[in-house]
This record gives C-alpha cells, structure tokens and sequence, in this order.
C-alpha cells in the first residue's frame, strides 16, 4: 500500500456486512446477565451471608488483645510487703516478618535474651508461626535496648512479674508464681482465685506487621486482685528462720522447723522451715526444698504428749499436782514389754513426773484411764484431724481408733510412740495449756475478732499444767536451755527415734521443745523441731530448746509484752537428759 493512498473501510467485505439484529442482542444481554451476577454475588457476599467472610478478616486482621490484670499484693500483719508485682515486659517475635539482613543486630538481640545466636535462629527458624515467646519478663531497660534495635518482626508485650521481699525466710509460707502468673505453692497457690484478679481486654484491627490500626468495640478494663494479709508478722518470721538455720548448721542436722502462734487468737505468727529456697531462683528445686516441712511431716511426737495424758488423769480427779507416784527401779513392764526412765528417779509427784520427763509416772498415769478417754483427749486437741488450714499438703497425722489399742499402745502412746503428727499440730495442741483449758482454731490470716476456742480442761488445771512446763523449764528440768531473760517459760521437751520402714532407725533422731510465755498469762506458742542433729548432741533440750529461747524474747519484744520477771535466769551448761 502506497504510503499517500487512503484505506476505504467501506471498501472492507467485512465490514460492509450487515450483522443480524439477534447477535447484538445476545452480546448486550450476556453484559447484562453477568453484571447481575456480580451484583448478586456482591450482595450476598457484603449483605446476606457476610460471617464468613467477616470471620476470615477477623482472623486475619483483627485480634483481641489480652490486658493483665495485676495480681494482688501479700502484706504481713503490719502492711509490710511479702509479695507484689512489677511491670516486665515480654519479647515475642513474628519468624515470617523478620528481617535477617543485618546479622549483626541479630547477635545483639540474642545477648540480650541472654542466648546463644544458635539459639535464637531455631527459635525463629519456622516461617509457618505468626507468633513465638523469645523471653518472658525481662526488665525494662533490656527491652529498651532490644526495641532500639529496630528489628522488623520483633515486639513487646506487657507483663508482670513477682517479686519476693523476704526472700527463703518466707518462702514456704508465701510460695511463687509461675511466668503466667499462676500460683504454684503456698499462699500463692492456696489464694490463687483473690490474687489473680480477672483479665480485661480490648479488640483493635491490626496491619500485617503488627500494628494496632484502629480500636473496634468495647474495652473491658481489668479486674485487679485482691490484696491478702496474712497473720505472719515478717520480722518475727525472718529472726525465727535466722536461729533455725543456725541451729541446723550448728548441730549438722538434715533439717529442722519453727512455728510460732499467738496464744490468744491462733494466729501464725512465723512458720520457718531450713533448708529453704528463694522464690526469685528456682532452678533446679526439688522437694527437699520445696516441702512446708512444719505442716507436711509427720512424726511421733515423744514426750510433748507427756502433759496431755497427765492432765487427763488430772481431769479425771485419778491424781492431784502433789500426788506421789513410784517410779522406782526406773521401769516398768507391761503386757511382757519394759519400758524404762533414761535414769531411775524413785518416788515423783506428778508435778514431778513432768519435770524430770519420766516414762513410767506418765504410763502408770495413763493405764489409769480408758482407751477412749484418751483417744478422745487426743483427738480434741487436734491429733488424727487434718487442720482447718488452707494450706497445700497439710496431713493429718495418725491416731488410731482406741477399740484397735493393746495395752503396750496405749501405754506408750501417753510418752508420745504410736502416735503422730506434724509440728504445727503440736504447737496447737498447746493452746490447751496456754488458753486455760481452750483449743483455739489457727488461722493463717489476720484476725481483729475475739477468738472462741474449744473447752477441754478446766481452768483449774489447765494452770496447774503450765506450773509443771515452767518447772520442766527450770532447774531440775529437761530443758533449762529453754529459759529466757526477762520472761518466765514453760514447756516440754521430746527426743524421738526417726522411723525406717517399719522399725526404727539406730542413731537417727528427732529433738523438739514446745513450750509458751510468759507462763502466768501466755501470749506465744513456740515449737520447734531439729531432724536428725548429727554433731553429738540431740536431745531436744540441747538441740531445740535454745531456739526456743531465742525466738520467745525476741517476739515478746516485738509484741510489746512487757518482762515478767527481773533477774537473768541461770542457764546450766549441760541439760538433764530426758527420757524419750
């Protein structure tokens, strides 16, 4: 074609036919049929059946985001904190989002997490996850430095941690958190509902890389926890725990337990137990460490029990305080079985029975009486009974049905073999004494209210008691390392073989001392117990009672009780042994 010729379109035989009036018809309503088809298809997508695909936004874009709640504090009686939280922020990553361009802050972060670069790849090394943990509760200006960073994919959540002011000397008692904040032991665990509190939450539209675009709903603020006071007085707890651990360093022992109640109202002023643990650092605990050994191991409690079947027979008008009682020649034989006196004693009165801590007074008291009357003393003052104490692995002893007794057991029973219990059911059994014939419930938390105990002896002698535990206290007693200055004291002292299967170990023992003060109105119960003391002494009078002493003028102090009496109490250097 020439480059000035025009082109005639008219020309064209394509063109110049005439198309049937039919096919323009067909083409303009196929047009139309299938824009009706895309504006049904669009109404029933945005307007008749949309959740799916709302759903499939949300899931893609929208999120709910969690708001913590902030749990709860743990004060002591006088406010002081023994458990709060504080922010700690967490760094979560998104694998498909991050950017490994520069290696270099890669290495960085992983310093910062405090792991190794291999580490931190395997933890980002699935592209499938949208959301992985790179470390929980870190302090704030570490995420500082790792938002710094500036590492596409890289975030921060808010989140809070615990922290534990008194550190081992309230460990048992307050217990820890897991990292999402779940009570794992102790007040902890026990409160967990109070403390936590309830999360709110907040829903908001999020882009691909992470950031809230826009708030959509309600925001359903948090619920903070309750705070909790407990009974426990912290310097009480933390001047019991020091001379506990003392005391098993000293005597080499396995282990050992205090537990200090008020007198009055039952409240737990300490409950230490060593070894201990710090609730901040707990790599590798085991159950050695962990268990709340006052209130979860059992034991026979020797000759503590010596005073409840004394003052049963007191009760029952079979003795009176002065009474004569021949122990002599030191033994006794029951049903084809002896039992005998650490050291002959001859004639005793009962008041005398108690101080030198003689096996056969105490069973020839005791064979006196009806295995019910027993079981049944027994059992008011606590023993075979779980305590009412919300508290993880509290155990309720042993203490069998008297129609089941022999003889030999109930005889042996009285001096506290056969029979057995934790030291916190000791030390509660002692309110008996202390609160002039009452038990009284223990409590775990703060009481401002009059506390109504249980009558099981009269007042009478239930004073008549406390007389024989101040002399056992005394000179001519088991436990003249029990004496305190500036305060009068009273109570027992035990040694008991550690059970092995079932027989007794040879030279594995326990020694304990309970006792109360001041002794003419008692204000504190103290127990204690030493496990296994392996540095030549262990009888209770030696290994406990001085832990006892310590304990008592230090709480009394710091109770504002003013001291009974004027003069230093002579201390002997070598306690009379007691009989087991």
């Amino acid at each position: 074609m020439s480059r000035g010729r025009s082109v005639q379109l008219s020309s064209s035989p394509l063109l110049a036919s005439k198309t049937p009036v039919w096919r323009s018809k067909l083409i303009v309503a196929a047009m139309a049929l299938g824009f009706t088809g895309l504006v049904g298809r669009a109404a029933h997508v945005q307007v008749i059946e949309n959740d799916f695909f709302i759903r499939q936004g949300e899931v893609r874009f929208a999120r709910t985001l969690s708001l913590a709640a902030n749990r709860g504090r743990i004060l002591d009686r006088n406010g002081v904190l023994l458990a709060s939280s504080v922010p700690a922020p967490s760094i979560w990553a998104n694998p498909e989002d991050i950017d490994r361009a520069d290696p270099v802050k890669l290495r960085r972060l992983a310093k910062l997490l405090e792991m190794t670069p291999a580490e931190l790849d395997k933890k980002l090394h699935d592209d499938e996850k949208t959301f992985v943990w790179l470390r929980r509760q870190l302090d704030e200006p570490v995420v500082k430095e790792i938002l710094a960073l500036g590492i596409k994919g890289v975030y921060d959540i808010k989140e809070y941690k615990r922290l534990y002011p008194e550190g081992e000397a309230a460990a048992h008692i307050v217990g820890f958190t897991n990292v999402e904040d779940q009570g794992q032991e102790g007040v902890e665990l026990v409160f967990q509902k109070q403390l936590s509190g309830k999360s709110g939450s907040r829903r908001v539209i999020k882009d691909r890389l992470g950031r809230v675009v826009e708030a959509v709903g309600e925001t359903v603020p948090p619920e903070d926890g309750q705070d909790l006071q407990l009974s426990i007085d912290s310097k009480v707890q933390f001047y019991a725990y020091q001379k506990l651990r003392e005391a098993v360093l000293e005597h080499k022992a396995k282990a050992g337990s205090v537990v200090v109640l008020d007198a009055q109202t039952g409240e737990i002023l300490a409950l230490a137990n060593y070894p201990s643990y710090s609730p901040d650092k707990r790599g590798n605990l085991g159950g050695e460490q962990l268990r709340n050994r006052a209130l979860t191991d059992t034991f026979e409690p020797g000759s503590t029990m010596k005073p409840f079947a004394v003052a049963l027979a007191l009760e029952k008008g079979l003795v009176r305080p002065e009474t004569m009682i021949q122990t002599a020649p030191g033994r006794i034989n029951i049903t084809g079985s002896t039992i005998s006196d650490a050291h002959p004693h001859g004639l005793l009165s009962v008041n005398e029975v108690i101080q030198k801590s003689s096996n056969v007074g105490t069973v020839k008291m005791a064979m006196q009486l009806q295995p019910r009357e027993m079981w049944e003393m027994f059992a008011q003052v606590g023993f075979g009974q779980k305590p009412q104490l919300p508290f993880p692995g509290v155990v309720s002893g042993r203490l069998r049905p008297y129609k089941s007794w022999r003889p030999i057991e109930q005889a042996t029973m009285s001096y506290g073999y056969g029979i057995s219990g934790s030291l916190f059911q000791v030390a509660r059994a002692y309110t008996v004494f202390a609160r002039d014939g009452e038990v009284v419930p223990a409590t775990l938390l703060k009481t401002d209210g009059q506390v109504h105990g249980e009558r099981v002896l009269s007042v009478q002698n239930a004073k008549a008691m406390r007389k024989m535990l101040q002399m056992a206290a005394g000179p001519g007693g088991t436990a003249q390392k029990a004496q305190t200055m500036g305060y009068s004291v009273g109570g027992k002292t035990g040694t008991a073989h550690k059970q092995e299967g079932k027989g007794y170990a040879g030279k594995k023992y326990r020694g304990f001392f309970v006792g109360m003060a001041p002794i003419e109105a008692p204000r504190i119960i103290v127990a204690v117990m030493i496990d296994e003391p392996s540095n030549g002494r262990y009888y209770g009078g030696d290994v406990a009672a001085p832990v006892f002493s310590q304990t008592v003028q230090q709480t009394l102090r710091l109770m504002g009780v003013q001291p009974d009496i004027a003069v230093k109490p002579q201390i002997v250097a070598k306690s009379v042994e007691e009989s087991f």
